[in-house]
């Protein structure tokens, strides 16, 4: 039996190709996918080129795709929660499970060499079907649709986990700089978690009026070199408690450091780029402090699924554009333009 996945080869294009369908062996799952969304990383590190090198690296010809969601369809002998017809989201990296990282739930820490990561070293969410170990499930409530699990799978847990590293309430004003999904999604929750005020920066005009649409922003700036001080007039000359930089922009991480009043904190999500500060004056005599965020854990995952049911809040509603996999190369093409919100390559549901 065959079906079909998209590869990047890393020129900035995506190919369709046929693949036998796996059959699950001891602890593994076979899964139909419902959604499998884009996420930056896969622009940054595979579409354009292949940045990784070696064992870490994106092996050449793998199906992509590591936000995966989708519904077991067939188990493997020596599963022992999950079975037929459950609907599931794929924690992305398969750690090797008995490291202190991956005893800690973090696989995306893991350095074994048995370390693989869906959609990079082992076959991803970009395909009919995927194959996966069942340790790396996490239970898909049927509040949530087969999209927002996806979300769920790297975009969304990257955010709650910076979000829960500097803390999140009532006595918040937010900064976010990159307005892209997970600039959006850290928006979502931000919100569903009480900041008072959320601001945003963004330079593209198409992803300035999706976040000014959303609802979830009470200003959103154009990217200059006035922003510290538009955010500090905003504030009352104190500056945001919380800032979250999804951008991987120089300046614009050094807008959040800024922008902060004394003793905030600041969360570095986006991946790349460099970042220049003074520590003294920027960091030290205001008493700051700068956390890096990297995915989330496999358990706070979990919890993640359940507030968002608590909270009654769609990941998919950041979703802008949806295509099949035949039209993957477009996909691909628009997430890398920046000018759209969330795109998605979804399997039986309908095309928006």
């Amino acid at each position: 039996m065959k079906m079909k996945g998209a590869i990047l080869p890393g020129d900035s294009s995506a190919h369709v190709k046929e693949f036998d369908i796996p059959t699950p062996k001891h602890g593994e799952v076979l899964i139909k996918m419902k959604s499998s969304t884009i996420c930056g990383s896969d622009i940054r590190c595979i579409y354009h080129e292949h940045l990784g090198k070696g064992p870490e690296g994106y092996q050449t010809g793998m199906i992509a795709g590591h936000e995966p969601c989708g519904q077991i369809v067939e188990t493997g002998p020596g599963c022992r929660r999950f079975k037929k017809d459950d609907r599931v989201i794929v924690y992305h990296i398969s750690g090797c499970g008995v490291c202190n990282d991956c005893r800690r739930g973090y696989m995306i820490s893991c350095t074994s060499e048995y370390r693989r990561a869906y959609g990079w070293q082992r076959d991803g969410g970009m395909a009919e079907f995927l194959l996966a170990e069942e340790k790396d499930l996490v239970h898909l409530p049927d509040e949530l649709s087969y999209s927002d699990g996806a979300q769920v799978a790297c975009g969304f847990g990257t955010v709650y986990e910076g979000l829960e590293k500097i803390g999140i309430s009532g006595n918040d004003a937010v900064l976010i700089t990159g307005l892209g999904p997970v600039g959006l999604a850290s928006a979502m929750l931000c919100k569903a978690m009480g900041a008072e005020k959320i601001y945003g920066i963004e330079v593209i005009e198409e992803r300035i009026s999706i976040a000014k649409n959303s609802g979830y922003f009470d200003n959103v700036l154009k990217a200059d070199e006035h922003n510290v001080k538009a955010i500090r007039e905003l504030t009352n000359g104190n500056g945001v408690e919380k800032s979250i930089d999804c951008s991987a922009n120089n300046r614009a991480r050094l807008t959040c450091i800024q922008a902060a009043r004394k003793w905030g904190k600041i969360v570095f999500l986006g991946e790349g780029g460099t970042c220049e500060f003074e520590p003294s004056r920027d960091i030290i005599h205001d008493q700051k402090t700068i956390y890096g965020s990297w995915v989330t854990n496999i358990w706070r995952m979990e919890e993640l699924v359940e507030r968002l049911v608590r909270w009654n809040i769609k990941p998919e509603t950041l979703i802008t554009h949806r295509f099949q996999l035949d039209d993957v190369a477009n996909a691909y093409s628009l997430m890398a333009s920046g000018k759209c919100g969330k795109v998605a390559v979804v399997f039986d549901e309908e095309i928006k």
